[in-house]
């Protein structure tokens, strides 16, 4: 059997200082995407974050997700949603967004963590059999 993971993607201990550095560089080449996208015309405020945030998720694990997605609130509040790079008090729709992605968020990073569970398990031989199955139990 072959073993299951991401050839060529090196996976991160998710407490470690690297994690964070890479939830922070993520954010941060989220944001360069997101203002490209804002460039062309585009008003989803979180469209290019919630993809990253699973992948985030997978290569770094759900501290370094939940880190991304809480500096991503005040990075977009900020540089993104109208007037530019200031803090204002949020309109109902702007709230509404945020609530959101918070929800999309947390689905994504759950996600995220199960399917870097089942990776983990899958690398080290899958799930081992008891010898006894509720097929041949004898009650």
């Amino acid at each position: 059997m072959r073993r299951a993971g991401l050839y060529g993607v090196p996976r991160v201990r998710p407490w470690s200082w690297q994690a964070f550095v890479l939830g922070f560089v993520v954010v941060a080449v989220s944001a360069a995407l997101q203002a490209v996208c804002v460039v062309l015309g585009a008003k989803l405020y979180f469209a290019a974050f919630l993809p990253s945030l699973f992948v985030l998720g997978i290569v770094a694990g759900a501290p370094a997700a939940v880190f991304a997605a809480l500096l991503t609130v005040p990075l977009v509040w900020w540089a993104f949603i109208p007037p530019f790079f200031e803090f204002t008090p949020l309109s109902s729709a702007s709230a509404d967004s945020i609530n959101l992605f918070f929800l999309l968020a947390v689905l994504l990073i759950g996600l995220a963590d199960l399917c870097r569970a089942s990776m983990t398990i899958i690398s080290r031989g899958g799930l081992k059999s008891s010898g006894e199955t509720a097929a041949t139990n004898s009650q």
